[in-house]
């Protein structure tokens, strides 16, 4: 089962935007997904929405794979290449859906450590700036410029692996809980040294005397894991540190719970328009993100009156050009008959609950009767006769259909694009349809 993503929502919007522009675009996405087909060794089911740009690339994907497959002698899917993919035992499924589905999750900034990280983050790479402590400036003085500084968090940190999807707070718990563990281990190994009557770091003497005891043998073995350990935690702690850091400039927090209130329909300590208003609460971007989910999960569209004391709290937060557009954007994509903006702002609180995209994966997966997907064309390459969303990938859906496969046994999922958007991206990409 496979779920892809494809970032080209400010393209495929642009009011001015030609068909040979559009097929151009098109042609790319489904180029792209031929060759990881072809590598894969496997040929797709294409289900899509109808009427839509995902519904472009099923159709050219299709007839691409077809005119491939007709040409016995030279097409790329042979028995031997067929035979080599991972998931050849079953054919996969290629789930094509629009982005415009669901507008309110790339809007949400969550609290899962990988999200958080996302910010500065590029090709399994994090690039932060080293933490400040407590040291205070003296008056007057002109303030020391920070130095960044890279860390590697790959598929060998276990660290990372276990803990990438979890809520901020339980990784700060985590990293406190490995440098205990740690602690207790080089408390032990210094404890058998003295025994031993080792009071150096003379590794080579332990090796000599590790015949004499087992407890002894057992901590010089582990010491490179104990180092390896010791490695992961500091750059964790840096990294949590450094993230923290990030959360109090912006107040991510804040914004976080305020969005959660927002979407579970409880009572708010504090104003949205005093919230927008206050210079030291967050970016430009996060005040915006902040009233689209407003808006967005409002029972009712706010009034004129309301909208102008927004566009004006927003516009002395710097941002000016856009916000008409945006406005009118979502307002016809909620007029459009589209159920999932709101099922998927208010999804996001119930964190059981499987979000728009997931839903839509289960529902044709599963083969299950349903109004949301009863209408999505099938094709079928090899009769001669993971998704992919069509405008963008985030964390919140590739961590919610982590979560959901976990009950199918013996099935998987992919989740890919070209470009994994944050919040403050998605802000950033409809700014730039704003000034079109």
């Amino acid at each position: 089962m496979f779920l892809f993503c494809y970032c080209v929502l400010v393209t495929i919007n642009r009011p001015d935007i030609t068909d040979t522009e559009m097929e151009t675009i098109m042609d790319t996405i489904v180029d792209s997904l031929f060759c990881f087909f072809v590598t894969l060794g496997a040929i797709p089911i294409i289900r899509c929405s109808r009427g839509t740009a995902a519904e472009m690339v099923a159709v050219k994907l299709d007839k691409k794979l077809r005119e491939n497959l007709r040409d016995a002698r030279n097409s790329l899917f042979t028995g031997d290449t067929l035979g080599a993919g991972q998931f050849s035992f079953q054919r996969p499924l290629l789930v094509l859906v629009d982005r415009n589905i669901d507008l309110a999750t790339p809007l949400h900034h969550t609290w899962t450590y990988q999200a958080l990280v996302h910010d500065d983050f590029h090709l399994n790479r994090v690039n932060l700036e080293e933490s400040t402590g407590t040291e205070s400036i003296p008056a007057g003085a002109r303030p020391k410029k920070k130095n960044k500084k890279s860390y590697d968090l790959t598929a060998s940190d276990k660290f990372w692996q276990k803990h990438k999807g979890s809520p901020f707070p339980e990784v700060a718990e985590s990293v406190q809980q490995e440098l205990e563990s740690y602690r207790a281990q080089e408390d032990e190994v210094k404890r058998l040294k003295s025994i031993m009557g080792i009071e150096g770091e003379d590794e080579g003497a332990i090796s000599m005397l590790s015949d004499n005891t087992a407890k002894l043998t057992s901590a010089v073995s582990s010491l490179p894991e104990l180092l390896e350990k010791k490695r992961l935690i500091d750059l964790h702690t840096n990294v949590a540190t450094a993230v923290l850091e990030h959360i109090k400039a912006r107040k991510l927090d804040v914004y976080f719970e305020y969005e959660e209130k927002i979407m579970s329909k409880s009572t708010l300590d504090k104003s949205l328009l005093d919230m927008i208003s206050d210079p030291d609460a967050g970016t430009p971007e996060d005040k915006m993100r902040l009233f689209l989910i407003y808006y967005i999960s409002s029972a009712q569209a706010p009034s004129e009156v309301d909208l102008e004391q927004y566009k004006k709290a927003l516009t002395d937060a710097g941002l000016t050009s856009f916000f008409s557009y945006v406005i009118g954007l979502f307002s016809r994509v909620m007029n459009t008959g589209s159920q999932f903006v709101m099922e998927g702002v208010k999804n996001l609180v119930l964190k059981q609950q499987n979000l728009p995209v997931t839903r839509i994966l289960d529902n044709l997966m599963e083969m299950k009767s349903n109004p949301e997907t009863d209408d999505y064309r099938y094709f079928d390459p090899k009769m001669l006769r993971g998704m992919f969303v069509v405008g963008g990938g985030n964390y919140i859906e590739y961590q919610n259909l982590i979560d959901y496969i976990k009950g199918k046994q013996g099935k998987h999922v992919l989740y890919g694009c070209s470009e994994l958007f944050n919040a403050t991206q998605f802000i950033k990409q409809l700014s730039q349809l704003g000034q079109k």
